[in-house]
């Protein structure tokens, strides 16, 4: 999506925001996933990946009956196939909303949050609301780095070109602490670790790492980037499977993952150490 898109415009980023401490579900904002699922040539029946968007939220609160306050951390696991993404912003600032408002039970508040962001996404989220210690260990992706590859970058807008794949069929796990994308309406960075996991024609190692460096400059969304980085190597290299996982730096107490696969739907939730 470019800056002049009317979607975005609409959207609370980049806007000056009246931020509202009591309960609010209008405070989401969905954005249509078949916006980028057309510039790819795809409807959301001939889709080539399954998946989820795992969001970790760090900053929840709200108050029990006795104006206490609760703390929590969130895990927020919304279908590819949804019809909607929420954006980040109104992500945050509809979890704001809960924070001077008071409830019976937790169980009420994830009632709600399950309900509402369904809504918004146009498919079932799954909510969960975790004990501050029981945090997410720090892992770390396995497999092959490819970040001390010895290579000429020329260039930071999306290459497919770049990814090529020869006859002998392997089965790798590589990954890369070196993508950077933009928001598409503020050019915040987004930063990223990215783990390629296939089976196919040997995919050649200097070209993907090549290629994951030219969204350096480009602008969009968590959730479509990662969709195309699947989608061109999908076509480009033609692996028999395929998954792609990006781990993003958390802005705003929000950290956005997300998972395509050709084989499965679910990812493990799998906090690096730059998160």
């Amino acid at each position: 999506m470019s800056h002049e898109d009317p979607v975005l415009h609409q959207s609370p980023l980049g806007q000056d925001t009246q931020y509202v401490n009591t309960y609010d579900p209008g405070q989401l904002y969905p954005i249509e996933r078949s916006l980028n699922w057309a510039k790819q040539g795809v409807e959301r029946a001939s889709l080539p990946f399954v998946g989820e968007d795992i969001w970790n939220a760090y900053e929840v609160s709200w108050l029990n009956a006795r104006g206490k306050p609760v703390v929590r951390l969130a895990e927020f696991r919304i279908p590819a196939s949804s019809s909607h993404i929420i954006e980040s912003k109104s992500f945050k600032l509809y979890l704001n909303s809960f924070n001077l408002s008071r409830f019976d039970s937790e169980a009420k508040v994830l009632e709600l949050m399950t309900r509402d962001l369904s809504a918004a996404a146009g498919g079932d989220v799954v909510v969960r609301l975790i004990e501050p210690d029981t945090a997410l260990p720090v892992e770390r992706f396995d497999g092959v780095c490819l970040d001390d590859l010895d290579v000429e970058i020329s260039h930071y807008q999306p290459e497919p070109g770049l990814l090529s794949a020869d006859g002998e069929v392997v089965e790798e796990r590589l990954y890369s602490h070196l993508l950077k994308s933009n928001c598409p309406v503020t050019g915040q960075p987004d930063w990223a670790s990215v783990q390629v996991v296939y089976r196919g024609p040997r995919i050649d190692h200097e070209g993907l790492l090549r290629y994951l460096i030219s969204y350096r400059e480009h602008g969009d969304f968590h959730e479509q980037c990662v969709e195309n980085i699947f989608m061109d190597i999908w076509q480009r290299c033609q692996p028999e499977n395929l998954s792609v996982y990006a781990r993003y730096l958390r802005r705003g107490g929000l950290d956005i993952n997300p998972w395509r696969s050709s084989l499965t739907e679910r990812a493990p939730n799998l906090r690096l150490n730059r998160q």
